[in-house]
């Protein structure tokens, strides 16, 4: 299902000259792009970011609850040097990293005033659901 709904996603986006499909429940969309921690190839999968400050972005590796991390999360940990686009700008590097103790705290608390629904996706499953920051390379 999470595949089908990143083809239409990134298809709307296509369709639409980039005009619909940045934004979704009222979040940025970005297009993330990881290096396959089996294949070396690139994976592009498009996500909301319920937290973003200037070129800094926050993801959740929710997978909608599920027990197991989305592939995506496994990638960057693997290779966290990433491409990220974010509306209709071309894609840009930039290093990924899982936020952890105080400051995963205080994003998490953040991300369930904003969108309470990300707290429903942690009573699913007992994982607890990484945060990743992804910030921008200098120069890129």
């Amino acid at each position: 299902m999470m595949l089908l709904t990143n083809r239409i996603h990134r298809g709307t986006i296509r369709l639409t000259g980039g005009r619909l499909g940045w934004r979704l429940y009222g979040m940025p969309s970005v297009e993330l792009t990881t290096i396959g921690r089996r294949s070396g190839e690139p994976r592009t999968s498009m996500l909301t970011a319920p937290l973003h400050d200037g070129d800094t972005y926050v993801l959740v590796a929710s997978r909608g609850g599920d027990p197991v991390h989305p592939a995506w999360f496994l990638n960057l940990r693997e290779h966290p040097d990433v491409r990220v686009r974010t509306g209709r700008a071309p894609a840009r590097p930039m290093r990924a990293r899982v936020a952890e103790g105080a400051e995963r705290d205080e994003l998490w608390q953040r991300i369930l005033d904003y969108k309470p629904h990300y707290g429903g996706y942690q009573e699913k499953t007992t994982r607890v659901l990484p945060l990743v920051v992804l910030e921008p390379v200098d120069g890129g």
